[in-house]
């Protein structure tokens, strides 16, 4: 009988494989969806409910206990919405030393002085080098950097986050709306930032505010949610912002049912669970729901570094990849249709006739010719499923299981005719498969006899 070490061993190796083989075919950096249980992981940031908790406390006109208003109105939009008239009053009366002085001007928004006590809290408590004040959780940090995401999208307040990824550049509120699509190395922040407290969402009308431009924050997006991996953290299942975003997704591209195969929600339990979940069904609007890949554990460092293990932006700095996308951007759109540069247009024709040709543009070369190993093992687990008629890769992993069990040898534990680990550095390899595993395989699971060969001897 599988001792509890063994359920949790074959359940990352189960995890670890799907989520190769999804950056493999996506062929691009996961996005990163991040709340703020991240924050709460590793500075004890506070959840919704008590950064409330912490402003009744603080403030002497709110005269009754945080539980009282919470059994009052339930909804942390409402509760907020309250606390901000009483901090206004409280800063035109007895508090008026505590908030500076160019907030008492007319034209000043009502709600500015509750978010300005927000953002104060919030930069005292984060830390300054984005790294975790939890001593067993340096690695984590260390996983999640080197996945060097294509962009990074939060609800988050703080600038944790930028503390970790200092190289990425801070898209706050309607700036998002206002810039340049789709651009790599950024930080969305959708619900603002401590930098700018007059950005936060906190009330009723912010937001309202900001479900009203969600449409076009939501287009911007969309097509980052549908070409890329897509790693939830930090939220629960059942968290509103999750069930917008899905909806969005949803709308975009129709599953009919199935699970969307590059959404990942990563979520805190306790292990070994007795099934820890590979997928999950989450109930977005319109009554409908949706099926999206989970991630049970109660250790995420091998999680990061399943999604940094493929990446290809290594010693690659996403400023200035960001800095060549801009500026390419701008030339296109601006500077030569309005003749602002002189274009040698016989140049770029036969620049972009080739890969190489165009990579030169920017001070890049390309591989100079394509390895064997592609043309010889072209298919993903994924791909092998699929080709055996199944719509994922479960069956194809089982009739691997079975060999490995009839036969007692696997053959993705070293390199032979069927499989091939690409390495990447130091990391765990992409399993890469044959059209000899496709044929070993489908006889596998169809019953019939087979011979073992790894190209050494037969088993």
């Amino acid at each position: 009988m599988p001792t509890e070490n063994t359920k949790i061993e074959h359940y990352t190796s189960v995890i670890t494989e799907d989520i190769a083989t999804c950056l493999q075919e996506k062929g691009c950096q996961p996005i990163l969806f991040i709340g703020s249980g991240l924050s709460r992981r590793h500075f004890s940031g506070p959840s919704w409910d008590e950064l409330l908790s912490d402003l009744a406390a603080n403030c002497p006109l709110i005269d009754k206990q945080f539980a009282y208003y919470k059994q009052l109105h339930g909804d942390p939009l409402k509760i907020g919405t309250e606390f901000a008239k009483l901090y206004r009053e409280w800063a035109w009366g007895a508090g008026h030393n505590v908030f500076p002085k160019e907030l008492f001007k007319e034209d000043v928004p009502a709600d500015a002085y509750i978010k300005f006590i927000i953002a104060e809290y919030l930069k005292g408590l984060t830390p300054q080098k984005g790294e975790s004040i939890v001593d067993k959780l340096f690695c984590e940090i260390g996983a999640i950097k080197n996945i060097k995401p294509h962009a990074i999208i939060t609800t988050n307040y703080d600038q944790f986050i930028e503390r970790i990824f200092p190289e990425f550049t801070p898209i706050v509120g309607q700036q998002i709306i206002q810039g340049a699509s789709l651009c790599i190395g950024e930080i969305f922040k959708i619900h603002g930032c401590v930098s700018d407290f007059e950005s936060l969402v906190f009330t009723e009308d912010d937001y309202a505010s900001f479900t009203k431009r969600k449409k076009y924050l939501s287009s911007k997006l969309l097509t980052f949610f549908c070409e890329h991996p897509l790693l939830f953290i930090g939220y629960s299942a059942n968290d509103p912002n999750i069930r917008v975003i899905l909806s969005d997704i949803d709308e975009a591209l129709p599953t009919s049912g199935g699970v969307i195969p590059n959404v990942y929600i990563l979520e805190w339990k306790h292990l070994p669970p007795t099934n820890p979940a590979q997928e999950k069904l989450i109930e977005i609007e319109g009554g409908k729901s949706i099926r999206i890949e989970a991630i049970e554990t109660d250790e995420f460092t091998w999680v990061f570094e399943a999604f940094g293990a493929h990446q290809s932006l290594n010693a690659v700095s996403p400023k200035i990849l960001r800095a060549i996308l801009n500026r390419s951007y701008e030339l296109v759109r601006h500077d030569i249709p309005r003749r602002l540069v002189e274009a040698d247009f016989s140049m770029l024709e036969h620049a972009v006739e080739n890969n190489e040709g165009f990579a030169k543009l920017f001070g890049l070369t390309t591989i100079s010719e394509p390895s064997q190993v592609s043309a010889n093992y072209p298919y993903t687990l994924t791909q092998i499923g699929k080709k055996l008629g199944r719509k994922r890769w479960h069956q194809a992993h089982n009739a691997i299981k079975i060999v490995r069990e009839t036969k007692g040898v696997d053959i993705k534990k070293s390199d032979n005719r069927y499989h091939c680990g690409i390495r990447f550095g130091d990391r765990e390899p992409l399993h890469k498969y044959s059209e000899e595993a496709f044929i070993l395989l489908k006889k596998v699971l169809a019953g019939e006899p087979y011979d073992l060969n790894l190209g050494k001897k037969e088993v």
